[in-house]
């Protein structure tokens, strides 16, 4: 039986991830969440995420990256030219395999016949972007935890769904 695979994201209501290479929102408790999660764990993600995320590299992270073009050569990290390879390779990693983005990735993680376990922040806005989260509410998701939080310029909903 495959490994669970844990896809880690947070979007606004509207699916929306990302405007402009970056994250449309800072919300510390959802950073933190986040990299509390894949501390010490493999990632898999694209070109544009790996760049802009300099943690993927920190706290123990195996990373592997999606992308066409040679990563650099770096102590625990390993370029795939699919995401199909990227699980290939992430397969004979140790620890838990955890799905961080962008769009194209999660889309690709979604349509996979395999166990999942859904890690969301949704936050509660309809906020502008050029990146989606792919629609996920049609899936036989069942929800293991639900959190609801806020700060000063945002309410959102830590959930922890399963499939």
């Amino acid at each position: 039986m495959p490994r669970l695979l844990h896809i880690e994201v947070a979007c606004a209501e509207n699916r929306t991830i990302g405007r402009s290479g970056r994250l449309p929102w800072s919300i510390p408790e959802d950073t933190r969440l986040f990299h509390e999660h894949t501390a010490g764990q493999i990632v898999i993600l694209g070109r544009v995420s790996f760049d802009d995320w300099a943690g993927a590299r920190e706290d123990g992270r195996r990373a592997v990256v999606v992308t066409q073009n040679a990563v650099p050569p770096a102590p625990n990290v390993h370029s795939a030219g699919t995401f199909t390879e990227a699980l290939r390779i992430a397969e004979t990693l140790p620890g838990r395999i955890h799905i961080c983005g962008g769009e194209r990735i999660y889309a690709e993680a979604l349509a996979l016949d395999r166990p999942l376990r859904l890690n969301l922040t949704l936050v509660h806005a309809e906020i502008e972007g050029d990146r989606h989260f792919p629609e996920w509410r049609h899936l036989p998701w069942r929800e293991l935890a639900r959190r609801e939080s806020h700060d000063e310029k945002f309410r959102y909903t830590f959930l922890e769904l399963e499939r």
